[in-house]
């Protein structure tokens, strides 16, 4: 049987976000695994052209604002049985779960998919797909149970 020891769950809080964690909690409650939760910051959002103010790139304040979010997501009762550590980093989402899961060696990435199809997924790009085709472990992609399959 495959014994995990390390789960890495990118939270973006969205609901399919949330949807993963919970598989990510349950795999970690079970094997008595590491639960890494990661937020990244995605810095493509900070616009500095001249056409536009430039937003503000969070402070320390801010990132540990967003560390305790992270672990808030996990209720206090569960968190005290687990060992959970809560990351909060900027940079260009797949790459950050790329390099965290390979930093941390971690056995099983589980992330959820926000299921975009057609123009948006050309646009937008799939962070799972880019995900699971890189990833130096396995990878879960969660979807949320009310989406359906649309076959092409």
């Amino acid at each position: 049987m495959i014994s995990l020891k390390k789960i890495l769950c990118p939270i973006d809080h969205s609901d399919c976000s949330k949807e993963a964690l919970k598989y990510a909690v349950s795999f970690a409650m079970r094997d008595e695994a590491k639960l890494y939760l990661l937020h990244i910051i995605d810095i493509r959002s900070f616009n500095e052209s001249l056409n536009a103010m430039p937003t503000q790139i969070p402070d320390n304040e801010t990132l540990e604002q967003l560390r305790i979010k992270l672990l808030d997501c996990i209720p206090e009762e569960m968190r005290d049985d687990m060992d959970v550590e809560a990351i909060v980093i900027q940079g260009i989402p797949f790459v950050e779960i790329i390099s965290t899961s390979r930093e941390k060696e971690i056995d099983m990435i589980v992330m959820g998919s926000h299921g975009r199809t057609g123009i948006s997924h050309m646009m937008l790009g799939s962070v799972s797909e880019k995900v699971v085709r890189k990833a130096p472990c396995p990878v879960l992609i969660v979807r949320q149970p009310d989406q359906k399959f649309v076959m092409p």
